[in-house]
């Protein structure tokens, strides 16, 4: 098992409702992976560096992660195909 980061960014005009919707998505593959969230920190709405697909703000979501270095393909797979989440990153924690 190896520690991860994952930010995402995910679009800012959804309601709590949807937002937790995608949020608890992204939970559910990484437990379905046999990965656990470790920590978890909504940023909130905050201004974009630049435009990304015509958004300026966009709502940021800190997870910390544990989950096997093969199940990370398979999560950033789904990640990309979540319309939602505009941006990702997933990094590994020392």
């Amino acid at each position: 098992m190896r520690k991860y980061e994952l930010m995402c960014i995910i679009q800012p005009d959804l309601d709590e409702t949807a937002f937790n919707g995608v949020l608890d998505k992204v939970k559910g593959w990484i437990s379905e992976s046999g990965g656990t969230i470790d920590k978890a920190e909504v940023w909130g709405r905050r201004k974009l560096a630049y435009i990304i697909e015509k958004h300026r703000e966009g709502q940021y979501v800190l997870l910390n992660v544990t989950m096997e270095p093969k199940a990370t393909f398979e999560l950033e797979r789904n990640l990309r195909f979540q319309e939602p989440i505009i941006r990702h990153m997933l990094s590994v924690v020392g």
